[in-house]
């Protein structure tokens, strides 16, 4: 019983994890979408950047993005499946989107990756079995 309890603990820890994180990287992502709507001239781009959009575009993005992640994290604290599934593609999602935005403002973007790499690793380190028992 010792074991099972232990195993519940650790599950629960890396949910919280994970769900914490998402919050976090949520509200970043907010913070960076109203920067680049509302102060357009933040982020500077060289002319030669494959992937140049609008940086008003960007910032609704990043909006969009963020207050879905958000969402999902709460949903993942609140012990739902389906946050957790959600938690996983919105990251990755989250992480390819910030990669892309590497050009605009590189050290922040690197920082968003990796605190969606470290959602990514929380939210799949515990299979279905070891959730169903927590």
């Amino acid at each position: 019983m010792e074991t099972l309890h232990r195993q519940s603990r650790w599950v629960t820890g890396f949910a919280v994890f994970g769900g914490s994180m998402m919050l976090v990287v949520g509200i970043f992502q907010i913070i960076v979408g109203l920067t680049a709507i509302f102060e357009r001239t933040f982020y500077i781009l060289a002319d030669s950047y494959l992937f140049g959009f609008n940086i008003v575009a960007w910032g609704w993005v990043h909006l969009a993005l963020g207050v879905i992640v958000a969402l999902g994290g709460g949903a993942v604290l609140a012990g739902r499946f389906w946050g957790r599934v959600l938690g996983i593609v919105l990251a990755s999602l989250s992480a390819v989107a910030n990669f892309v935005f590497l050009p605009y403002y590189p050290l922040w973007s690197m920082l968003i990756i990796a605190a969606d790499v470290a959602v990514i690793w929380a939210l799949t380190r515990y299979g279905h079995d070891e959730a169903v028992l927590s």
